[in-house]
């Protein structure tokens, strides 16, 4: 399959200039980006007519399927909304639930410029069989658990999945310092040395968090996983609201991605991380929605505005993290993150993993600076086109994913009805 796009703004993220030109995909890879147009036979050619092809969005933390709590569990603080509030009702959860709770997720990806997650749930194979069969990119966690997921379980995960032509792969990973016991860390590490995977957890969330890690342990949990080697793979650390600077030393050494949830952290008052002082130390910093119970939108526009703005506020400096920085983290920084180096920039031999924003919105008119639109007034209606794997599975407000939206909506209403009642 040969597919072109012309007449495009393209921003291939490989730095921030934009220019006129044309691009094309042949299967599943980008073949040609360039001002002239190619010439020859192609299967489709789509007329872009002056809108702008960019990188897909790369949302680097989130629990896809806890859609069935989107505005269920609000206004609450961290520990009580997971102890009172979530873990009670994700007790109902059986096997069966998360592919179709993972639909209603991707459809919401699709129509927002998301190309790939990284997904950390319950029932992680049914959530990538249900990503294979959308033909939508995630990386996932695989969390031990001596009764659900044994090492079994994770070997065969890796083994099965992770394949150079997979959608859909896994990493290995934990919920947190505070939740796993001392036998969950001690497999979790024979596991990390096993398959070199890197490591990936939430950490320093809040305050209260850090306080009792220290109370335990007499370190920061940072420090805590530091001592343990968990991170001598590199990784990433969700949140990562409460960092010493020893903290960032140990994130640098390890070339860590910290994934900041500016939406999250901002709806539960967990705190502002400090991603200015981070990017200024060198560390690399992604962006992740959080899950649709915490957020409630699975949206980076969001996210990029957000980042921003509360880092303008929080340094009382209009001037912290310039439009373009945002992007980066939106995209490549999130594609590094999960592994994902062939799915970064739009270049030649790079995955077509791509999508168009329809310049002709009224939030995108008129146009002075396309990046700082899209970072400061872009909206997910500007999404046009979401390619995944040289596929396109959204296009003008239609969704090609082989199954009747209003079904998939149907079912999950069921579902969810189903899962709230609290036993």
């Amino acid at each position: 399959m040969k597919i072109l796009f012309k007449n495009a703004r393209i921003l291939t993220m490989a730095d921030s200039n934009i220019f006129d030109g044309h691009l094309v995909v042949t299967d599943n890879r980008i073949s040609y980006v360039g001002k002239q147009l190619p010439s020859g036979m192609f299967d489709q050619v789509i007329d872009c007519e002056g809108n702008l092809l960019m990188p897909g969005f790369k949302n680097a933390h989130t629990h896809s399927a806890m859609t069935f709590l989107r505005s269920k569990a609000d206004d609450s603080s961290l520990q009580d909304w997971l102890f009172n509030e979530i873990f009670p009702r994700e007790a109902n959860l059986h096997e069966g639930c998360i592919k179709e709770l993972t639909k209603v997720a991707i459809l919401e990806y699709l129509s927002s410029g998301v190309t790939a997650v990284l997904d950390q749930y319950f029932y992680p194979q049914e959530f990538a069989d249900t990503c294979n069969e959308f033909g939508f990119r995630s990386v996932s966690l695989a969390m031990y658990d001596p009764k659900a997921r044994p090492v079994e379980e994770i070997l065969r995960l890796i083994r099965d999945n992770n394949k150079p032509s997979s959608l859909a792969t896994f990493v290995i990973g934990l919920h947190s310092e505070y939740t796993p016991t001392d036998e969950m860390f001690e497999t979790t590490i024979k596991l990390l040395e096993t398959t070199k995977s890197p490591y990936y957890v939430h950490l320093s969330e809040t305050q209260k968090e850090v306080d009792e890690c220290y109370e335990r342990r007499k370190m920061s949990p940072m420090e805590f996983f530091d001592s343990l080697h968990m991170f001598d793979n590199g990784g990433a650390i969700f949140h990562g609201v409460y960092l010493s600077d020893n903290d960032i030393e140990i994130i640098k050494k390890h070339d860590i991605t910290v994934v900041s949830n500016p939406s999250s952290n901002m709806k539960l008052a967990s705190g502002i991380a400090d991603v200015t002082k981070l990017l200024n130390k060198g560390v690399r910093v992604a962006l992740g929605t959080d899950g649709p119970a915490s957020n409630n939108a699975l949206d980076m526009f969001r996210e990029m505005y957000l980042a921003t703005g509360l880092q303008k506020l929080k340094h009382n400096n209009p001037v912290s993290i310039p439009a373009y920085e945002v992007l980066k983290m939106a995209t490549i920084n999130g594609a590094y993150a999960m592994g994902l180096k062939d799915a970064d920039t739009l270049e030649v031999g790079k995955l077509a993993d791509l999508i168009m924003i329809d310049l002709y919105r009224p939030s995108m008119q008129p146009i002075n600076n396309i990046i700082n639109n899209l970072v400061y007034s872009g909206e997910k209606d500007c999404v046009k086109l979401t390619m995944i794997n040289g596929k396109i599975l959204y296009r003008d407000g239609k969704f090609y994913v082989g199954e009747d939206i209003k079904d998939i909506y149907k079912k999950v209403q069921l579902l969810t009805e189903e899962l709230n009642k609290i036993k």
